[in-house]
């Protein structure tokens, strides 16, 4: 009987092992050929027993797909907390439904190239998102793609920083009212402002 105890718990362990390393190694970012900015954002945790159970909330981003922005809508549910990107920075994204769910990675916070993924329920919008001056703004997605090809951001070939010449020229990044906030390329404001 130890015999039987004593083997079915050491597969049990190695079954373990083995899974373990399997996940860890087994996302392939190459797998997300999308690029997400989240823009904003907000999360509710849920704990049971005094451990978080999971994360769940909504928000506003923008996707870049063959090269075209647009705005989403969306709802979450997932293991952790969805996080804004920093700066102009985007996160790696594939379609698990066409136009309805997208499954994005995120980095593991403290350790470095380790990736977790989550699911959006999206609401796809014929404008882009920007943040300006602590607000979330819209912008017609032709007049953002204008600004993404003067400055050559692309989020989609690596280019996650427009150039310098979007710090220097009219649009996006002038001086004033109208100066985004890191992160947001975009021009003048036209639509309405809410509170990020």
């Amino acid at each position: 009987m130890r015999r039987i105890l004593s083997c079915s718990l050491s597969g049990l362990a190695a079954s373990a092992v083995f899974s373990t390393a399997a996940l860890a190694g087994g996302t392939n970012v190459g797998d997300y050929p999308l690029r997400v900015h989240i823009v904003q954002n907000s999360n509710r945790t849920h704990y049971h027993d005094r451990m978080m159970d999971y994360v769940d909330g909504e928000g506003r981003g923008d996707l870049y797909e063959n090269g075209e922005p647009r705005g989403f809508d969306y709802g979450f549910r997932c293991d952790d907390r969805v996080r804004l990107s920093p700066g102009y920075e985007t996160y790696p994204a594939r379609w698990k439904k066409a136009g309805r769910e997208l499954e994005i990675l995120q980095p593991v916070m403290g350790k470095p190239g380790a990736v977790w993924a989550c699911n959006l329920k999206v609401e796809m919008k014929d404008m882009v998102y920007i943040r300006r001056n602590g607000l979330v703004d819209q912008e017609p997605a032709t007049v953002f793609k204008e600004w993404m090809e003067k400055h050559h951001y692309d989020p989609e070939h690596g280019k996650n920083q427009p150039t310098a010449e979007a710090a220097t020229s009219g649009g996006a990044a002038t001086t004033g009212a109208d100066t985004p906030d890191p992160g947001t390329p975009g021009s003048a404001p036209t639509g309405t402002a809410s509170p990020q």
